[in-house]
């Protein structure tokens, strides 16, 4: 079967790879029906997360179920199913207590899952899925063709910025700013709207990231950086800055962005992936009584909350998707990502 590696900067191939094998019991093999290219995937591509040896890449897949382990209970054969950007068991204490990213028997594609050696990556004609009764998430039935962009955001990215959202507490009537106009960033957006916020302010620079950021609810637009921008966010928001920041890039700059840009009493929501030093100023945040919270998103466990939203249309978070290409072209999706041709990319394999 066909799957995309990543051996080094800016190198990406798709090669062929063994068929994956049922190999704990506890496993499935699914069909990988579309896949897709993170932000986060280009901090190796850019090579700022060094890649030590060759190696499967991806993290967000859905698909068709073609075989399960004897162990596995829930999830069976012809199943529809959304992967988490993870492997979780859905039992342990951490899982049960909400943060399944930190899941005491789990992992991540493309590296070492505890459970049967070295994991398949998400970007691949098909995947072994540990703890497939605890990661893998089973619609009711086989969805239309024209979801496929939106249920695939529910693997990771519609999930991560509306865990930016709920980590900032975003409710009714919040006044929010957005760092970050990726796909995180904008369903960070959506998510804001969805929990009802009613002034959302996108901090972007692009004119097709800030159209989608209109369509998902952002009521204003900054452009400015730096303290620019700090000061563009607070001429909208009465001179005092938003109730919650939602900081979705991972970088020091984004960081002190979002830090800035919040109201005394206010909190920022991270969900960026660290790459290039954020820090925290506690001496800043301790005068003006500023919160930071978040991190890496638990998304298999919003994922039966928002899928409703999805499946009857309410949200469309596949917006993000602005270029679809065939599995064989990943080394272009990474490319176009990169060099800002495409907010996200869904592969087709």
């Amino acid at each position: 079967m066909l799957a995309t590696l990543i051996y080094g900067e800016r190198d990406i191939r798709v090669e062929e790879v063994a068929d994956p094998v049922l190999s704990t019991g506890a496993d499935a093999i699914v069909r990988v029906v579309a896949s897709c290219v993170c932000g986060s995937d280009l901090w190796p591509y850019r090579g700022v997360t060094p890649t030590e040896e060759p190696h499967r890449i991806g993290h967000e897949f859905v698909g068709i179920v073609e075989e399960v382990g004897p162990d596995v209970a829930r999830i069976k054969a012809g199943d529809f199913v959304i992967a988490p950007f993870y492997v979780c068991d859905g039992t342990c204490v951490n899982c049960l207590n909400g943060v399944s990213t930190s899941c005491l028997q789990g992992g991540w594609w493309g590296g070492d899952d505890k459970v049967g050696g070295f994991a398949d990556g998400g970007q691949g004609e098909r995947v072994r899925v540990p703890l497939a009764d605890g990661t893998l998430f089973a619609l009711e039935e086989q969805p239309d063709d024209a979801l496929i962009p939106s249920l695939l955001t529910l693997s990771d990215v519609f999930g991560t910025g509306h865990h930016a959202a709920v980590s900032a507490g975003v409710g009714p009537g919040s006044v929010v700013a957005v760092v970050g106009d990726g796909a995180v960033g904008l369903c960070a957006i959506l998510a804001a709207k969805r929990l009802g916020a009613t002034t959302i302010i996108a901090m972007s620079r692009h004119a097709d990231r800030q159209a989608i950021a209109r369509e998902f609810g952002a009521t204003h637009i900054v452009e400015e950086r730096g303290s620019d921008g700090v000061k563009a966010v607070k001429a909208l928001t009465g001179g005092i800055g938003a109730d919650q920041v939602l900081e979705c890039v991972g970088t020091k700059e984004s960081m002190d962005q979002a830090l800035r840009s919040t109201r005394p009493g206010g909190m920022v929501g991270y969900v960026g992936v660290p790459n290039g030093g954020p820090e925290l100023p506690v001496r800043s945040m301790f005068s003006r009584n500023v919160g930071v919270n978040g991190g890496v998103a638990p998304v298999r466990g919003y994922i039966a909350e928002l899928l409703p939203d999805v499946l009857s249309g309410k949200v469309d978070p596949g917006l993000v998707f602005d270029l679809t290409l065939p599995l064989t072209d990943a080394a272009e999706a990474y490319a176009a990502m990169d060099e800002r041709r495409a907010t996200k990319v869904l592969l087709r394999p």
